[in-house]
């Protein structure tokens, strides 16, 4: 049997969906149910909170970026030994990739990946300023697609009693069952900066107590039984397997280092899954405070936030030396993202580790959005030719002063064709981020080719 879940979703950002969903899930796991955390999306902020919430690593659900096939395979491999699921949508609930169909709901929103688990959405609904016309809403959501089952309402930032009493009541005639209503004073918010929540990386000690505050504050105002009551799933897939995956182990092993710490917080559970499953032994190192380990055969360097810690990050110049060295050796190097603005020489005035010739700088164009990319050279991790669905998340710039071969390039605004990243020598660096679960053969050739470079070593 799948294990049962419920989908904490909302009719648009901001309603509070990432409090409730995180305290929702330290709340179920603090009476003694254990808990499978996910999100909706390419988000790789709020499953820091749900790891710290559910004690079990945030994972993400993303059709868009893995695949409708991919989807209950992912939730069963995340689900395993637990009791219940929680899953976090996006944005509001119908909201998802922008394409040329704006019919139903969008591909990769929270529907469509409700009706790909067959479980019932919970609607987290912002309350003020509205009494009565919460029932128009909750009619409009309800009807919209009938494929999807609303089945309980979360009344947040709620006036009074008073208040609380006409949205019941309201809530009643529209059909709809309330399962919690949260006061607007005893609110919670995680700070926020340009792409979203500050991580919890950043937070520490305090991202704890936040956490510890929104599992209380759940735990008061939300009727637990009822949300496990109403919790199912109707996925029959197999669960994913990373071995099964990647298929093949590298010969000879491999020692691959991941950047973490604060400015590295961005990745998939699944990769260092695949990448052990591939054969590779996994340590970790943070770029801000640590040498790189001794014997290390490949580099990743995932997405973060390094804009926030240029100076600490051009401070540890005794690590930024050893990648430069590494690079230059051959060994193979993957870099998303943030790992693309480390590598370059300076960012925001500030050296980087000079691996590729260019400079980063922080600027107030966010760009965001699925992109369909395509390789344009053989590299570490992907052959020339090969497609790929990634996402774009960044308000950084690279200017690039020597020529290198894009890593991608894709269809872009206001340019016809975007040529993003570099690739040279061992190196493959760019601003998209894929998920590793779509690509298994980009992470048993990145590990093969850091056999190699151990062996020729």
């Amino acid at each position: 049997m799948s294990t049962p879940a419920v989908v904490i979703a909302a009719p648009s950002s901001g309603s509070g969906k990432t409090t409730v969903a995180t305290g929702l899930m330290g709340a179920l796991r603090r009476a003694g149910h254990t808990v499978a955390p996910f999100k909706v999306g390419p988000d790789y902020i709020d499953p820091g909170y749900h790891t710290l919430a559910a004690e079990r690593p945030g994972r993400n659900l993303d059709p868009v970026l893995v695949g409708e096939h991919l989807v209950g395979p992912l939730y069963r491999h995340g689900c395993a030994s637990t009791d219940i699921a929680v899953v976090e949508g996006v944005m509001g609930l119908f909201d998802g990739r922008i394409g040329d169909d704006a019919a139903g709901a969008a591909r990769g929103s929270t529907a469509h990946v409700a009706r790909l688990l067959g479980a019932p959405v919970i609607l987290v609904v912002d309350a003020r300023g509205q009494s009565q016309s919460i029932a128009a809403l909750l009619h409009g959501f309800s009807t919209f697609d009938a494929s999807v089952r609303i089945v309980g309402v979360i009344l947040n930032r709620v006036g009074s009693e008073r208040h609380e009493e006409v949205l019941r009541r309201a809530c009643a005639e529209a059909g709809a069952t309330v399962v919690g209503a949260i006061p607007h004073h005893l609110e919670l918010t995680v700070p926020s900066r340009h792409l979203g929540l500050v991580t919890a990386a950043e937070h520490g000690t305090r991202a704890i107590r936040a956490v510890a505050a929104m599992t209380d504050l759940v735990a008061a105002y939300v009727d637990l039984a009822a949300v496990v009551g109403v919790a199912a799933s109707a996925v029959t897939d197999t669960a994913w397997d990373p071995a099964a995956a990647v298929r093949t182990t590298a010969d000879g092993g491999a020692t691959v280092a991941i950047a973490g710490g604060k400015a590295f917080t961005f990745g998939y559970a699944e990769h260092v899954e695949m990448l052990q499953a591939a054969g590779a032994q996994i340590v970790g190192f943070d770029p801000l405070s640590d040498e790189l380990p001794d014997g290390i055969d490949a580099l990743v360097l995932p997405g973060g936030f390094p804009e926030q810690f240029t100076a600490e990050l051009a401070a540890n110049d005794y690590a930024r030396q050893q990648v430069r060295a590494l690079a230059a050796s051959g060994a193979p190097v993957q870099a998303e993202c943030a790992g693309l603005t480390y590598l370059v020489s300076e960012l925001d005035g500030h050296p980087m580790c000079g691996v590729l010739a260019g400079s980063a700088r922080f600027t107030d164009r966010l760009l965001l959005g699925y992109r369909d990319a395509v390789a344009v050279a053989d590299s570490c991790v992907r052959v020339a030719g090969e497609r790929v669905v990634g996402h774009e998340f960044h308000r950084t710039t690279v200017e690039f002063t020597e020529s290198y071969q894009p890593a991608w390039v894709y269809p872009g605004h206001p340019v016809a064709t975007v040529r993003d990243g570099a690739v040279c020598a061992g190196v493959h660096a760019s601003y998209l981020h894929t998920h590793p679960a779509s690509s298994p053969g980009a992470v048993a050739r990145f590990v093969a080719h850091a056999a190699g470079s151990r062996l020729a070593g």
